[in-house]
């Protein structure tokens, strides 16, 4: 059977255009020769819609979208991924769905068993979980049709606990011939390769092939990065398509593979049937580096998040160091360079090398440079103040200073140029408050709000590894954020390796400060990292949202109390 991947980038809410997306890819695939065509997850709607679903007219639109869609598919079926109305008066009022359209009509619907409730997923929110799954007759075949979380169910699965129904081994008894999954699953580095096993699983225990359709692009914070796959019934790789990117593209899957033999019994004679062209596995290629996929879901979230938005242009202040660099380079190759628009901001503090790395890395970049002063604005805001502070001694209030006329200036900047502001702080600083509230945390989208210090210098060394994009001295000095002569992040911080490290276990982990200490690291660090921590939730909530990489991001996926005196 001839089946169209159709991998497309849709925009959650925006129907005419995802309804343009689908019928062009339906076309596409089925002037290639496909028999069955097959989208992503909520294809119609885009996904996640979230609260778009509680508005009165939504899914009335939705489905009426839907129709328009199924009223342009002729004699070659389609499988799209909607959401539907639930018709009677129990439950969740909708159903993540897979429509079959067919001959100009909606002939069948699918619907989801298996509703995730962890992470950033919220789907028990809106939806009626299906008691089981659908089996369709399509071309003399029994198709098994599951939506994303219904194949996430192998005991090694951190969130298979959560699920008291096995969609896979369901179908398994009901003997169908191929198993289809419609998928919105979000990026993270290493889930490729999971997906993939998860699909092999699934075809061993089925004894017959797979085909899995996964979205591409972001909606928000989320970063979908497609990998469409094909497997045998051996579980065996047929095909699979590229990874952030949109593509369509047909592949021959082979029949369901024969049951064996009864214990002493002859084989059976195969009747012959005509010849099919034959499957071609995929060429094995290196993987890639965990930098390429990082700078490439990154380039990817922050294209699709300003072009969806409206945004041809984006700024970026530049100080000289490491993560403005790196959050620029992203920008260039996401928007182009010349819609980007880099920002020097020096202070009487700031250092000679600061503004001329800045310089360089836009020059090398090929970026519009400006350069904004701002002592002036800063003494005359300390003048303001300063009748009310005559019995106080300076302290950070001061330094913080800067950086919120550093933000003021920045946005001014976008109001005035209808340009998107990034903000550059990473993770690392994001999880211990060492980030200015309406200074440098203002802005538009946090670019890599959910990628560790370390993590940045090894990006930047990626990139730098065909030439010098990013100034080696910015790779090579201490850091600082500059707003008191001589300091440095180390002043107020562990070194950024050991940082990272208790980091990754306090607030991607879950673990204790105990546990932290078991591991090795000093009890007073982890102490004061995890106070800093704690301490910093009320900044994270007023953040600008971050592309999410890992399973744990600072954004709607962690939902951690402001007020709260627990210290475990």
């Amino acid at each position: 059977m001839r089946i169209g991947l159709a991998q497309i980038n849709t925009t959650v809410g925006d129907l005419a255009g995802n309804r343009r997306l689908i019928l062009d890819a339906y076309a596409a695939l089925v002037a290639q020769g496909a028999e069955l065509v097959v989208f992503p997850e909520l294809a119609v709607c885009g996904y996640p819609p979230r609260d778009l679903l509680f508005k009165q007219r939504f899914v009335p639109d939705v489905e009426e979208s839907l129709a328009a869609i199924a009223a342009a598919v002729g004699e070659v079926p389609a499988l799209v991924g909607t959401v539907a109305a639930n018709p009677t008066p129990d439950g969740r009022r909708f159903f993540n769905a897979a429509a079959l359209c067919h001959r100009g009509a909606v002939t069948h619907y699918a619907h989801k068993c298996l509703l995730p409730t962890y992470d950033v997923f919220d789907e028990d929110r809106y939806f009626e979980p299906a008691t089981l799954s659908t089996v369709l007759e399509l071309g003399g075949r029994k198709v098994g049709v599951t939506i994303c979380e219904d194949v996430w169910t192998n005991p090694a699965l951190s969130s298979s606990h959560l699920h008291h129904f096995d969609p896979v081994e369901w179908l398994s008894r009901q003997e169908v011939d191929l198993m289809v999954n419609l998928s919105a699953s979000p990026w993270q580095h290493g889930k490729g390769h999971l997906r993939q096993q998860l699909m092999t699983d699934a075809a061993r225990v089925l004894g017959c092939p797979v085909v899995y359709v996964n979205a591409i692009g972001g909606n928000d914070e989320l970063v979908f990065d497609g990998r469409s796959l094909v497997v045998d019934p051996r579980g065996g790789l047929i095909a699979e398509l590229a990874a952030f990117s949109v593509a369509l593209r047909v592949v021959e899957v082979p029949d369901k593979a024969p049951p064996p033999p009864a214990a002493g019994a002859a084989p059976a004679k195969a009747a012959p049937r005509p010849a099919a062209p034959p499957v071609r596995q995929v060429e094995k290629t290196a993987a890639p580096a965990p930098e390429a996929e990082i700078h490439a879901a990154l380039v990817l979230g922050l294209r699709d998040y300003a072009h969806k938005s409206g945004f041809q242009q984006a700024l970026v202040a530049l100080s000289g160091g490491i993560d403005s660099a790196v959050v620029a380079v992203i920008a260039a190759e996401a928007l182009g360079p010349g819609n980007v628009i880099g920002v020097s901001l020096p202070s009487a503090i700031s250092s000679s090398h600061s503004k001329d790395d800045a310089r360089a890395l836009a020059q090398n970049l090929g970026l519009r440079f400006e350069t904004m002063g701002i002592d002036e604005v800063v003494t005359a805001s300390e003048g303001a103040l300063g009748p009310l502070f005559t019995t106080r001694p300076r302290d950070v209030t001061e330094e913080n200073l800067q950086a919120r006329v550093r933000g003021v200036l920045m946005m001014a900047l976008s109001n005035k140029f209808g340009a998107l502001l990034l903000t550059t702080g990473n993770k690392s600083e994001v999880a211990v408050g060492y980030c200015t509230l309406y200074g440098d945390m203002c802005g538009g989208l946090a670019v890599i709000s959910d990628v560790f210090k370390t993590q940045v210098y090894a990006l930047a060394r990626w990139i730098n590894r065909d030439r010098e994009v990013i100034p080696a001295r910015s790779l090579a000095k201490a850091p600082s954020a500059e707003l008191r002569p001589g300091q440095l992040d180390q002043d107020s911080l562990p070194p950024y390796d050991v940082l990272d490290a208790i980091l990754k276990g306090y607030v991607e982990e879950g673990l204790a400060r105990r546990d932290l200490v078991a591991q090795g690291f000093a009890e007073a660090v982890v102490n004061d990292v995890a106070e800093k921590v704690d301490r910093s939730e009320y900044k994270r909530k007023q953040a600008a949202p971050g592309l999410k990489l890992t399973p744990l991001a600072f954004g709607v996926g962690r939902r951690i109390p402001i007020v709260q005196k627990y210290t475990g």
